[in-house]
């Protein structure tokens, strides 16, 4: 459908979710966001948010990160999916960023660092509240866009461009957390609960089911 369709319509969802956190317990603070977006890959929030305190109490800061290393890192995050890359990633970003106050905020020196893609850089700056250069695509969003209509495919670097030509630049940073929020709330992969979406009218999915 066309771009004023989407960025009218998506309007109801943006503002149902706007500044909700995402369920990455990072308090608000850059290091712990970072950390915490990094070991999420191909594992789940809540296994992250497990994990955080034990990590965080051992390695409060980039800087204390900086001092360690795999082995002495490992056992903290030794319960997360690719562990020990992950642990590697953690200490070569922090060697290079050295303080929290150096944490970078733009979308291409994010992606610079290990371990950390588009997706992620994404997340970073919308929890981050800088302004956005792309639009969030994690799992939930590569399953419900393209039941909405909004996009098209599966690869989440297209389903990305397809939908910042769609909308306003100035939408980037809510619409992908939305979309993901809708997806683990009411437009779950079996059984979405169509009649409680607000995205009812506009749906591909929903429309096509009831003709």
């Amino acid at each position: 459908m066309e771009s004023t369709h989407w960025q009218h319509a998506l309007q109801p969802l943006i503002k149902k979710y706007k500044g909700k956190q995402h369920p990455l317990d990072h308090h608000h603070n850059p290091y712990q966001l970072l950390v915490m977006v990094v070991l999420s890959a191909q594992d789940s929030d809540r296994n992250i948010n497990k994990i955080a305190p034990a990590l965080f109490s051992a390695y409060p800061d980039m800087t204390a990160l900086s001092k360690a290393d795999v082995d002495s890192l490992y056992p903290f995050v030794s319960k997360v999916m690719s562990s020990r890359k992950k642990a590697g990633w953690l200490i070569e970003i922090a060697t290079q960023i050295k303080d929290d106050k150096n944490i970078p905020t733009t979308l291409n020196e994010l992606i610079a660092l290990p371990g950390i893609g588009r997706k992620s850089a994404n997340v970073i700056m919308r929890e981050l509240g800088v302004k956005a250069e792309g639009i969030i695509v994690d799992l939930h969003v590569v399953r419900v866009a393209p039941r909405l209509g909004l996009a098209t495919g599966t690869n989440p670097k297209k389903l990305e461009k397809q939908m910042m030509e769609v909308l306003d630049a100035k939408d980037w940073g809510e619409a992908g957390m939305a979309i993901s929020f809708l997806g683990r709330e009411t437009c779950r992969p079996t059984n979405p609960k169509c009649t409680e979406c607000v995205m009812i009218e506009a749906c591909k999915y929903y429309n096509e089911s009831i003709q």
